[in-house]
């Protein structure tokens, strides 16, 4: 069975939409996501650069992150035909572990946490894919990367990528077809050979 590793800020949670939804809340300000189109949060306010790095110290913040919509039903349907293991940067932001853990756990129990894997430099995960926002990740990644789209990634080029979980879904499930129709096709050869 192949392998899908995901990532979770900006694939499986919204993280973008919540931490706006905080900073507008905390310092006043009404920035929405469509402002930051190929731009980050500090980007977009770079004079409130400590304020906004802050919440990435606070647990709470990382336990109330939304879920990106579809994902947990796709996951689901992607679990049924693939390994799938979550690989999360949590290396960048050490007070995120035990927040991230049971984030996962309430939103996406379906799944094993013996398949959670918190770290830095993803290059060591296996995987035959790999599914990220962040295109530094991916070309570092050895399979398949698959760049899912964030608010801040809009302007890349060059890799595959999805837009949404649906997106996500058509094409994981259109190379099972494939696979599954090229396995027959080969099983049906091997069958003729031998009984010739």
């Amino acid at each position: 069975m192949e392998r899908i590793a995901i990532d979770m800020d900006e694939v499986m949670a919204d993280t973008a939409a919540t931490h706006v939804e905080w900073y507008n809340r905390d310092y006043h300000d009404h920035l929405n996501i469509a402002e930051l189109q190929g731009a980050t949060l500090v980007q977009a306010r770079p004079g409130r650069k400590q304020e906004i790095e802050s919440y990435y110290g606070r647990e709470d913040f990382f336990r109330q992150l939304k879920v990106m919509e579809h994902s947990q039903e796709v996951i689901r349907e992607l679990s049924e035909h693939y390994e799938i293991y979550i690989t999360t940067a949590a290396m960048e932001v050490p007070a995120s572990f035990r927040a991230k853990y049971d984030w996962l756990r309430e939103n996406f129990g379906f799944l094993s946490d013996m398949n959670f894997v918190f770290c830095g430099d993803k290059s060591i995960v296996r995987a035959d894919y790999m599914i990220d926002d962040n295109v530094k990740q991916l070309r570092r990644f050895q399979g398949q990367g698959i760049l899912f789209t964030a608010p801040h990634n809009v302007r890349e080029t060059g890799v595959v990528r999805v837009n949404n979980w649906p997106e996500a879904r058509a094409w994981f499930m259109d190379k099972t077809r494939l696979d599954g129709k090229e396995n027959i096709e080969s099983d049906g050869g091997m069958r003729c050979s031998m009984n010739a």
